[in-house]
């Protein structure tokens, strides 16, 4: 059953889709054709084991455990792609827990998210975040062919990609919003297993934020048998249906979602 806190905020939004309700806004760093996605300097290297193993992965087992009393559901598929490579998708719904959890739920394996280059925009952060396992996408479409082959080296590599296809963050949403289609095109094209996790949310017995809950479902492959486009939208069927099912666990609500003409 769902229940709310004693004070909810209530967010009016027009389209479920595309609207950005962050509030975040900032100079976007440009990643263009001649942006480095993959590295092959020892120097770098050696920094990015250091800033993933030694600072994020500790920094982001604390901050979700003493923030979140973050828990795991189901963890155990994961076991079914032992030495391959997988995408995974997530709900889009936490500031900072959205970064770091992917990482907790595919420790030890590395995990690259795929975000917006709004994310490697802050100043000073953008090594540190490509270090921890960013990949932005591009803003000028001659970069396209860098990113593509960076993740697909990602995945031979046998590490996870995350992608969040809701595409914007919703803080602490209980609801699973449409996804973009075109963020399946990767498994489908690789032929990749995929998983998805969906974060739920109940009450503390004291703080302000809520108990997360994390459940992972998979993996899901797509059918070769229809069309790349079939593929894609099979595969978003699917993950959206297993996220839907799980909202069912939500039972607490911080922020109230609604759309404009339904008021």
């Amino acid at each position: 059953m769902m229940t709310r806190a004693d004070k909810v905020q209530t967010v009016v939004y027009h389209d479920e889709a595309n609207e950005d309700l962050s509030g975040i806004s900032r100079k976007t760093t440009d990643v263009g054709k001649k942006f480095k996605y993959i590295h092959k300097n020892p120097i770098w290297l050696i920094l990015e084991f250091i800033v993933y193993r030694i600072i994020m992965l500790p920094l982001a087992f604390i901050y979700c455990k003493i923030k979140f009393h973050h828990k795991i559901v189901n963890r155990k598929v994961l076991k079914s792609c032992k030495g391959k490579g997988y995408f995974i998708y997530g709900n889009h719904t936490l500031f900072g827990g959205d970064a770091f959890i992917p990482n907790i739920i595919n420790c030890p394996r590395k995990t690259y998210v795929i975000v917006h280059a709004d994310n490697i925009s802050l100043p000073f952060c953008k090594n540190f975040l490509m270090m921890s396992g960013a990949l932005p996408i591009p803003t000028d479409f001659h970069a396209n062919k860098n990113f593509v082959s960076a993740v697909e080296k990602r995945i031979v590599q046998h590490n996870a990609v995350c992608i969040y296809p809701e595409a914007h963050v919703w803080p602490y949403c209980t609801k699973i919003r449409p996804m973009h289609i075109s963020s399946f095109e990767y498994p489908v094209k690789m032929r990749d297993p995929v998983f998805c996790f969906t974060n739920t949310f109940s009450k503390k017995k004291f703080g302000k934020s809520p108990k997360v809950t994390t459940y992972i479902d998979g993996p899901f492959y797509p059918d070769t048998n229809l069309s790349i486009r079939e593929q894609e939208k099979q595969l978003s069927n699917q993950v959206f249906e297993a996220m839907q099912k799980r909202t069912e666990n939500n039972t607490y609500e911080k922020i109230k979602y609604i759309k404009a003409n339904s008021l």
